[in-house]
């Protein structure tokens, strides 16, 4: 009886997830972000000032002793702004977009209800969010084995760790990424049932994400940072202690999980109510 009552939940959702990576969008955005590691490893490797001496994104000098931080670097630069931007576009698109496309109505005909439908389209962002974050680690990884030597890493508490070690880490950095995501693509879901413009949900994801940044880095607000979606999103370098400090992991996935809870409520509140017309 149950898995009769759960079968056309999980047909559904293997639907959904087939149908966001068959979308060409769906890969431009991930080479986009498997991109970034690239130009990283190529601009420290053929630059003609050398290596790295400090400047520029945390863990940059590193690249040069140890090809895995190539990765390193590409998760610190996209996780501001490329991870939630993409993130956005495909929360954003959840509702609105079949909304615009005049579908909405035809999948509210089958018995799944407006409840399980929200469950999986979130779920199918939350796939994105995994592939994104890995879309990055794998870019960095494999420019960092072309380009660079890859030995004993030298963590954050000065320890050095071996490179099977060291490739864990750099999973389980990704796997924070991921966390920190979840909360931005339940934003996402709430602001595509608000409207039927996909675009105008998109950008108010992206621009939430944003702001939430900004008032993060305002010494004023102190107060408020714990309670901001991005407060604890660059914590991923703890990871690179010896032993891992899972304090901000732990602390990082209880902020998201409330983001995820609230905007969910809020999002099943305007869908269950919402007058379907297309």
């Amino acid at each position: 009886m149950l898995q009769n009552s759960l079968l056309p939940g999980v047909r559904l959702f293997a639907s959904e997830v087939s149908v966001l990576f068959r979308r060409w969008r769906t890969w431009a955005m991930l080479a986009a972000l498997a991109a970034v590691p690239v130009l990283i490893g190529l601009a420290v490797r053929f630059s003609p000032k050398g290596p790295p001496t400090g400047r520029g994104p945390a863990f940059l000098d590193q690249i040069t002793h140890n090809g895995l931080f190539v990765g390193v670097v590409g998760l610190v630069v996209c996780t501001p702004l490329f991870l939630p931007l993409t993130v956005g576009v495909v929360a954003g698109d959840t509702i609105a977009g079949e909304a615009s496309l005049g579908t909405l109505r035809y999948l509210l005909v089958a018995p799944a209800g407006r409840l399980r439908l929200l469950v999986i389209k979130y779920l199918a962002s939350a796939v994105f969010c995994v592939s994104a974050a890995l879309a990055v680690v794998l870019g960095g990884v494999l420019t960092g084995l072309a380009l660079f030597p890859v030995g004993r890493a030298t963590l954050l508490s000065g320890d050095t760790i071996g490179p099977g070690e060291a490739f864990g880490r750099l999973l389980l950095m990704g796997g924070f990424a991921t966390v920190s995501l979840l909360g931005l693509a339940a934003i996402g879901l709430f602001a595509s049932t608000m409207t039927t413009v996909p675009v105008g949900a998109m950008a108010a994801t992206v621009v939430l994400a944003v702001v939430s940044q900004v008032l993060d880095a305002l010494d004023q607000l102190d107060w408020l940072h714990p309670w901001l979606l991005s407060d604890h999103w660059l914590d991923l370098a703890d990871l690179l202690r010896q032993p891992i400090s899972w304090s901000s992991f732990g602390a990082n996935a209880l902020l998201q999980a409330a983001y995820v809870a609230f905007f969910g409520a809020l999002a099943y509140g305007r869908f269950s109510t919402k007058d379907i017309l297309a």
